[in-house]
This record gives structure tokens, sequence and C-alpha cells, in this order.
């Protein structure tokens, strides 16, 4: 049983001529994590996402592995991360392998002057510390301590923060994040039995079986 969420305006039906008020076409664009035959939401521009305002050089994001294959217990002090300005430059990879990334994070100040889109994997961020608004194209998602915010790959954001007191918790997984099977019945319904309740969610919030955003209260 899909569960469709609409904002703003759109067409009374996909892949057709749709016009701005001064006539000229709106953007049409089809995200999905996994192809055509997969999640997706159809997302209309007022300017193609296609445009390039300018090409920055590039440089490497890649983990530098401390120890590799090792066994030893290790016990990791997270709140020992120093603050940064940067949300991007504040994240720091903690464990890694081929699935996933798990990184911490204390950044100080919002995105104002850039957005970011991660192209390779889902996160998971989990808001330890501090409040703000995760601010999308699907939309505005407040977030507080103990939220759960699931971001698909290809989502372009902005994390807005209160205050400079913010911790975080990233995951990034590298095969697509979904509720667990199951949970959910054959429609897609969650399940009594779930841990994860749908109907203390509001519309904006619910697990979609979409392409979409979702935080999740536990």
């Amino acid at each position: 049983m899909p569960i469709y969420h609409t904002l703003g305006t759109i067409p009374a039906k996909r892949h057709t001529v749709f016009r701005k008020p001064d006539g000229k076409l709106y953007a049409e664009e089809l995200v999905s994590t996994e192809g055509f035959s997969s999640l997706y939401s159809l997302v209309y521009h007022c300017h193609p996402p296609t445009i390039v305002k300018s090409l920055g050089e590039p440089y490497s994001v890649e983990p530098k592995i401390a120890r590799e294959k090792h066994l030893r217990h290790t016990s990791l002090i997270g709140f020992n991360i120093k603050p940064e300005d940067d949300y991007l430059q504040s994240r720091k990879p903690v464990l890694v392998n081929s699935d996933l990334h798990i990184s911490l994070a204390a950044p100080r100040k919002s995105m104002t002057d850039y957005f970011y889109k991660n192209s390779q994997a889902d996160e998971v961020i989990f808001i330890h510390e501090g409040t703000g608004t995760l601010k999308t194209g699907f939309g505005k998602i407040r977030f507080e301590y103990g939220d759960y915010l699931v971001v698909p790959r290809g989502t372009i954001y902005q994390m807005e923060f209160d205050d400079e007191k913010n911790r975080l918790f990233i995951v990034e997984s590298f095969s697509p994040i979904r509720s667990p099977k199951r949970y959910r019945n054959e429609y897609g319904q969650l399940m009594e039995h779930s841990l994860i309740a749908s109907g203390i969610l509001s519309d904006q919030q619910i697990w979609k079986p979409l392409m979409n955003l979702v935080i999740l209260r536990c």
C-alpha cells in the first residue's frame, strides 16, 4: 500500500508538459536510488538541476585506515572529537568497511553557503546533541536529540543548527536503507510488532515506501 506524499503543485498526469505561471516549463526529475524499477520520487524544478554554476578542484575524502583486519577490543571515546565550524570537515570516520562508513561529527556552524549531496551512500544521521532543521528539495524536517534522519543517496541537503553545541553519529550505507521486511505486511504497512510506530509520525515524517526523507523517533 504505497503512501504518496505531495508538496507544492504538481501536474494531473506525470511526464507531461507542466508550465510555470509565466509559461516556461518546469524541469521534471525522477529521483531513485536503484534506477527506474525501484523506489522513487518525481520532482519538478523551477531551474533545471543540470545547471552548474562552477566546478572547484576535487579532493579526496577517502578514510585513512589506522588498523586493518584487527581483532582487538577497542573503546572509541566519541566525545573527544573536537568541534569544527564546517559540517563536512567535522565528519571524522572511525569505523569503515565495504558496506558502510561510521563517522562522528561535532559541527558548530550551519551550512549556509553550500549544499551537500552524497552520491555514493544513503545516510543515517543520529542526533546525539543539538537541534535544528534538515533542509532539502523534499521539504524541511525539524530534528532534536534522539532523532534518526534517513537521507537517501543523491538527496541535496543543508543542515541548519540552532546553536553551536552539536554532536552527530553518521552512518553511510552503500546499500539502500529500508525498514526491515519482517516489520512490513504484504501491502507495505508497518505491523504491530514493528519497532517503528508510523502512527506517531506526521505526514512529512512518515516512513514512506518512496524515495523520500524520513525522521524516526523510536
